[in-house]
């Protein structure tokens, strides 16, 4: 059957199906009328459709009704169905026409259908009052398991209950409803039915079902209506569906009895609805079968006409306020009867709740202190109301009211108190809720926002703001991400962009929130940006505590202020936790650390607040990052004249922790790399003559290889044979030395030149043997950089402190003492004579820093002449040390302070060999005070 009427709706042919998508299945009925769920296909706009169908006016065979007068026995089916087709435009007419918030509100007018049906457009209906009463009986029968879907699967109407509250306050919409129809419109509706009471999205009740209204007769309000023919409405035809005649079973027996139109017949049948209300089941308790004859019977005993008596022939039991109530309407006079106006000041109407909601509804007629006083007591009263009242009734309400700026704060306490407290808040606020926060705290999307939002900054916004950030929480938990992201995160940064400190501190307080909410990438973003230029700007000392408490969230921190910065956020945000997102390596020490560094003032508790900060950059950064960048800033912030000595203490803490952990980093680094390439170079092995690769020379090595120390510096790479003197004495220039492999000599372009003899002092006493050496090798084993300082050989002979200068040529004569030194390395070898290029000019003479003494005689006698064993007293080694280290002069130490018989030894030993063979010896240092390695490497 539903789907044949749903094939039937397709073929319709109207306005409202090209602009509205229907839903495949009707939600409720009210009377003939099928209600449709609808959205306009454009500007998505909810509406209810009302559809009749003609074909529900086929004649029914085997109806079987009571007594039928007049025309309706006699007339064609055809001219009985074009009647009602009417009756019923003339109630989608009247419609259009009446205006009140008790009155259906229409929205697309009464269009005829393709079938001759006919359809019209209204507010969001969800079930009209008989349908409920309906779908409340299947619930009581089936033990509250009753659900009805509409056609897209959803319980909307699942959500509809009643309770007592719920019927005070419809009862009080339909009698304001009614009380517009018989004073304003000068109307008499005439069929009061729980078919004719709609309940919108709302959960208002709207009085419908105008079919049947007349105007009264002597009324003095103008109106186009005609008046009301009783022999016309009670001319039953049996032929036709119940639904489209008027309803017996809720007439007042001013009609049927008296023939009498009054605006009191109203008030009757209003009675037997409110009985219809609490029985059980739903229904009125005269059931007359639409019979006239019924009815009249009925009326004829008192036992069988509702009263206090009989408990209104109601099977369920009536309160007491109830049972007064229905005394003053259901009575067989109308004097007797209350009117619309004074049924609405019964005292079935005194209580708090229904006093509230009264209140509510003429809210936008009150006075400014009134709403605020209102507002302010509405928390205490709001835990007694149903949720359902509350979303649908409360709830609306408010928000309308967020247009007087006021009381927008107060207002706010009031919605966000609901919230918590509503089973259904994750719908309620993103679809009332949010649209209001968005229509009342961001501004329209401008080139000039900035002119357009300076004038809203008023403080009765800015407190509303306040109250959102106060329940960011809240919103949080009734929002999805994508929710918050788009509808409450500018809402955040507006707050931000406040120039009330306050406001600003209150909106970055909400960061754990926004972290437990957000993704990494809408962090980054958009978040960390705005509050860096928050923090960057402000003039706060307040403002900077918090963006530096905020930096420390978005660099991994906790909640609170502990040392370690682990312990997670309160209970209250106990998610955020293994929720939150933090910044990425690169945006810390790329972007944190710089605002950081930034920070101009030196008070304690922004220091400390920094110092927090840098706790967990400490985490992230790189030990190379932390030495290079953070330790200076550190160190700056510690030396902050303001702290004190635990403050001070605090930062010294930080700064040991990472300076050990950049050592302990650096170490493992220059471990591995050591592990990796053995070969290392200390201060020890630059400052020698070979660099690093002497480390394994002659002096540590006996058995190191034949590379000789021309092959290692010409870079010949060739090795001379070993000769029998070296073998048979010791002889430190002679040893073989290991290069290795990734030695580069020095001097490359000077392969060809001859190799330099020149000596380091005057010969000393040849060594008696090789065994008086023994005690010498350890000295002569250290590093050519170690020289030991030269001593008198006569410690009580006075020494001359005047320093004269060595000539350095093949022949240099002291002009103290005449006496005349012959250069050991430049006596022309016995087996291949060659002149000393070094010779060929004489070297001018420098300053000697290890002066001799003037009156000191020099020793003449050459390298072939034997030696005395003992050591002269005018000796040249009587030289005194320098006045300084040579060190200081950017000489090289002097050579090891060997005996003069070893020595003597080893310089007749290189005598003997200089003449066989130019060998590539290491060439010794440069004398002191000759020019260090500059004149060194000049020579070369």
């Amino acid at each position: 059957m539903a789907g044949m009427f749903s094939n039937a709706l397709r073929s319709f042919n109207s306005p409202i199906l090209s602009n509205y998508k229907l839903a495949e299945q009707p939600t409720s009925t009210a009377g003939p009328w099928k209600i449709f769920d609808a959205k306009h296909k454009t500007n998505g706009k909810t509406v209810s459709v009302f559809v009749f169908d003609k074909k529900t006016l086929e004649p029914n065979a085997n109806a079987s009704y009571g007594r039928s007068t007049g025309r309706s026995a006699g007339g064609s089916v055809k001219r009985a169905q074009e009647e009602v087709v009417e009756r019923l435009r003339k109630e989608a007419s009247s419609l259009a026409r009446l205006r009140h918030p008790s009155i259906l509100e229409l929205v697309e007018p009464v269009e005829d259908t393709r079938s001759g049906g006919l359809m019209f457009a209204t507010e969001p209906v969800t079930a009209s009052l008989a349908g409920l009463l309906s779908e409340k009986d299947g619930q009581e029968r089936r033990g509250g398991r009753f659900v009805v879907e509409d056609g897209e699967g959803n319980r909307k109407r699942r959500e509809i209950e009643i309770d007592e509250l719920d019927i005070q306050k419809g009862l009080l919409q339909i009698a304001k409803g009614i009380e517009f129809l018989h004073e304003s419109a000068g109307l008499i509706h005439g069929n009061i039915t729980p078919d004719a009471v709609v309940i919108n999205s709302k959960s208002d009740w709207k009085i419908t079902g105008l079919g049947f209204s007349g105007k009264v007769e002597g009324t003095t309000v103008a109106t186009s209506a005609a008046p009301m023919v009783l022999n016309e409405l009670l001319n039953f035809d049996p032929r036709l569906p119940r639904s489209v005649q008027l309803n017996l079973d809720y007439s007042s027996p001013d009609f049927i009895l008296d023939n009498n139109a009054c605006q009191a017949a109203d008030m009757f049948s209003l009675g037997i609805l409110i009985i219809a209300l609490y029985n059980s089941p739903h229904k009125s308790p005269l059931e007359t079968n639409m019979s006239i004859s019924a009815y009249e019977r009925m009326f004829s005993s008192s036992s069988t006409v509702p009263s206090q008596t009989n408990n209104f022939m109601s099977s369920a039991p009536v309160a007491k306020p109830v049972q007064m109530l229905l005394s003053r309407l259901i009575t067989r006079r109308p004097a007797q009867r209350l009117s619309a106006k004074e049924f609405q000041q019964a005292e079935y109407f005194d209580n708090i709740l229904v006093s509230t909601i009264r209140f509510l509804e003429s809210l936008p007629a009150k006075t400014q202190r009134e709403k605020s006083q209102f507002l302010r007591g509405l928390p205490r009263i709001m835990p007694q109301f149903s949720s359902k009242v509350l979303e649908r009734k409360v709830l609306p309400a408010l928000l309308d009211e967020m247009k007087d700026r006021e009381l927008i704060a107060l207002i706010l306490q009031n919605v966000f108190k609901m919230i918590k407290g509503m089973p259904s808040s994750k719908r309620a606020f993103p679809e009332k809720v949010i649209p209001k926060l968005r229509e009342t705290f961001i501004p329209p999307p401008s080139g000039k926002r900035d002119q357009q939002v300076q004038p809203e900054r008023d403080s009765a916004k800015e407190a509303g703001l306040m109250v959102i950030l106060e329940n960011m929480q809240l919103i949080s938990d009734n929002t999805t991400g994508s929710e918050f992201k788009d509808e409450i995160l500018p809402i955040i940064h507006f707050a931000l962009d406040s120039p009330t400190h306050s406001l600003v501190d209150a909106a970055l307080g909400v960061l754990p929130v926004i972290l437990s909410t957000l993704d990494y990438s809408t962090i980054k973003n958009e978040v960390f940006p705005v509050i860096a230029a928050v923090f960057s700007k402000t003039s706060s000392m307040g403002i900077k505590i918090r963006g530096l408490e905020a930096l420390k969230l978005l660099c991994g921190g906790g909640g609170t202020n502990d040392d370690d910065g682990l312990n997670g956020f309160d209970d209250t945000t106990s998610k955020q936790k293994s929720n939150s997102v933090i910044l990425d390596k690169y945006t810390v020490q790329e972007k944190v650390v710089p605002l950081l560094k930034a920070i101009k003032t030196k008070e304690p508790a922004v220091m400390l607040a920094a110092l927090d900060v840098f706790k967990e950059i400490a985490k992230l950064a790189d030990a190379e990052f932390l030495a290079m960048e953070v330790l200076p800033i550190l160190w700056n912030f510690s030396l902050g004249p303001l702290l004190n000595l635990q403050q001070f203490q605090s930062f010294m803490s930080l700064i040991k922790g990472l300076s050990a952990k950049v050592e302990s980093e650096h170490t493992r680094k220059l471990q591995e790399l050591s592990a990796s390439n053995p070969v290392s170079a200390s201060r020890n092995d630059f400052m020698t003559f070979g660099g690093p690769a002497l480390r394994s020379n002659g002096f540590d090595e006996p058995n190191g290889d034949t590379n000789d120390f021309e092959a290692l510096v010409l870079g010949k790479g060739g090795a001379l044979s070993p000769t029998a003197s070296g073998s048979d004495s010791f002889d430190i220039w002679n040893k073989p030395e290991q290069v290795p492999s990734n030695h580069i000599p020095l001097r490359t372009s000077r392969q060809a030149s001859p190799a330099p003899t020149f000596a380091w002092s005057t010969p000393s006493p040849t060594l008696p043997s090789r065994n008086t050496s023994t005690t010498s090798m350890s000295t002569a084993s250290q590093p050519m950089s170690a020289f030991s300082t030269l001593q008198p050989t006569q410690p009580n002979r006075p020494i001359s402190t005047t320093s004269q200068p060595i000539n350095w040529s093949s022949s240099t004569t002291t002009p103290a003492t005449q006496s005349t030194i012959s250069n050991p390395w430049s006596t022309p070898s016995a087996t291949t004579p060659a002149a000393n290029p070094w010779n060929a000019a004489p070297i001018a003479p420098a300053p000697n820093l290890w002066a001799q003494p003037a009156a000191q005689p020099t020793l003449n006698q050459s390298f072939n002449q034997p030696l005395r064993p003992t050591v002269s007293s005018q000796s040249s080694f009587a030289i005194p040390p320098p006045p300084r280290s040579p060190y200081t002069a950017g000489g090289i130490a002097p050579p090891p302070a060997v005996n003069a018989p070893r020595m003597a030894g080893a310089m007749n030993s290189l005598g003997q060999m200089g003449g066989q063979q130019q060998r590539q010896q290491q060439p010794p240092p440069p004398p002191p005070g000759a020019g260090g390695l500059d004149k060194y490497e000049s020579l070369l």
